[in-house]
């Protein structure tokens, strides 16, 4: 197969300020972030997978030129989350600190091994920060290991790239690095991070398998086990762990904490903030259908077609050329592109028998059965966790969001339950998803930082039975 390449499709007609690898970065780029969260996105991720291999022509998608270092190797590590390589990552929104440090820290980029949702070998790329603040709440230097909110399906979004790169806006792309702000709140504290960019975001080799639980939920842990073997790194064998997401970052720390007693039992968690999660993404995919992020509809379709093959034969037979066209699209877009690009687009628009892709879907049971193997609250998550979701968020429906947090409790989980109760700020304009992030996320962080001091959770499962 060849290797994933851009469309050359633009989404502007003008000429814009640049910031991408190989440039330099632009002064305004720190004022330019306070825009990030207008990209935050929710939870949703067909077009034909592609490989590629060391020595192979770079890939480049919508402008960007992918380095060299998101080419996976042919042979890969047996060994969940062994360091595959690793350099310096220069931090795109850093300054010298009074001790010669930059602050808020000092970043490696990684690419380390996991096991995908077929229980194949993968090789997942991300980053670690080691911060320049010291840790005062006690015991070693904690870690989180962070999972982004949706930043799409292209390589030149991926998480690490926008650590260094704040603002990708090249007249073909729009990727905004928005989750810097949870990033930088955790460093401050003293709390050393690892971020995943995901199986296939980033990585070379293969599409983003978009809210798949398995590959996202694997990836998270396993950049936890990476992070303990960064060269300098200042955690120990006996720092706590917590895990951080919002969105489909939510979905993957959900689905990493129902996981890890099997998966990864020597990541003992200390806690778990899951914000807005996509655990039924047959609803999700309703929220989505139709809204400000429709595009993201069309990542999921490719990541489950990518790795379901009973999901991709629907796909296949049920699509017609302009749905073809859309998805193969996506598959190289940002968010601020499918904002852009398939805004409020509805699905119907792409099937043959005018049915939206949801409904195309649940007439099929094999397809139907793909989604439902993909939903979360089936298992009795590890150590406390914080759910937190906005009562207005018509994206990613706060009724399945809420449903997670009963099905928890149910198993005896430690549940700590947060509906976040705002006004509605516009019906599928993505502010319903947008703002919860940023006011909660002060509390998110504080709760999750007790956490990783050694204080217990108080679980308020009783109360979900008067809670909205």
């Amino acid at each position: 197969m060849s290797r994933k390449s851009t469309r050359s499709r633009s989404t502007f007609s003008t000429a814009h300020s640049v910031t991408s690898p190989g440039r330099p970065q632009r002064p305004g780029a720190v004022r330019l972030l306070a825009v990030a969260v207008t990209a935050t996105a929710c939870a949703l991720t067909y077009a034909v997978p592609a490989h590629a291999a060391d020595g192979a022509e770079p890939v480049v998608s919508r402008g960007v030129t992918i380095p060299d270092f998101y080419n996976p190797p042919t042979e890969l590590p047996s060994a969940n989350g062994a360091l595959i390589r690793q350099e310096p990552l220069p931090l795109g929104l850093a300054i010298p600190g009074l001790d010669g440090r930059p602050m808020p820290g000092t970043a490696t980029r990684l690419m380390y091994g996991s096991t995908d949702s077929s229980g194949r070998p993968v090789a997942v790329t991300g980053a670690y920060i080691e911060p320049s603040a010291a840790w005062k709440r006690g015991g070693p230097r904690p870690l989180v290991a962070l999972a982004a909110g949706t930043m799409g399906q292209g390589d030149q979004c991926a998480p690490s790239m926008a650590l260094q790169y704040p603002l990708t806006l090249n007249g073909e792309t729009v990727s905004v690095g928005y989750e810097a702000l949870a990033i930088y709140r955790l460093l401050s504290a003293g709390i050393a991070v690892v971020v995943t960019d995901y199986v296939g975001l980033g990585a070379t080799d293969r599409l983003h398998t978009y809210v798949n639980r398995v590959d996202e939920g694997h990836a998270l842990l396993d950049a936890a086990r990476a992070a303990h073997a960064v060269p300098g790194a200042s955690i120990t064998p006996e720092s706590r762990t917590g895990l951080y997401g919002y969105s489909q970052g939510g979905g993957a720390s959900a689905a990493a904490a129902e996981l890890q007693p099997s998966y990864a039992p020597d990541v003992e968690l200390a806690g778990t903030y899951s914000g807005a999660p996509p655990a039924d993404l047959t609803a999700v995919m309703k929220g989505i259908d139709g809204s400000a992020l429709a595009g993201a509809l069309a990542w999921s379709i490719n990541g489950f077609a990518q790795a379901d093959p009973d999901l991709r034969n629907v796909v296949e037979a049920s699509i017609n050329a302009a749905g073809k066209a859309a998805l193969k699209d996506a598959s190289t877009m940002c968010v601020g592109d499918a904002i852009l690009g398939y805004g409020f687009a509805k699905s119907n628009k792409w099937t043959n028998s005018g049915k939206s892709i949801g409904d195309v879907i649940a007439a099929e049971p094999r397809a139907q059965a793909a989604l439902d193997r993909q939903r979360i609250g089936n298992l009795r998550p590890a150590g406390p966790v914080r759910l937190a979701t906005g009562v207005q968020d018509d994206i990613v429906p706060h009724g399945q969001a809420r449903k997670l947090a009963v099905d928890w409790c149910r198993k005896g989980a430690d549940v700590t339950y947060d509906a976040i109760i705002l006004p509605n700020l516009g019906d599928k304009l993505l502010t319903n998803h947008v703002v919860p992030l940023i006011t909660d996320q002060g509390d998110a962080i504080s709760w999750l930082t007790d956490r990783l001091a050694g204080r217990a959770a108080t679980s308020n499962c009783w109360s979900m039975p008067i809670q909205p």
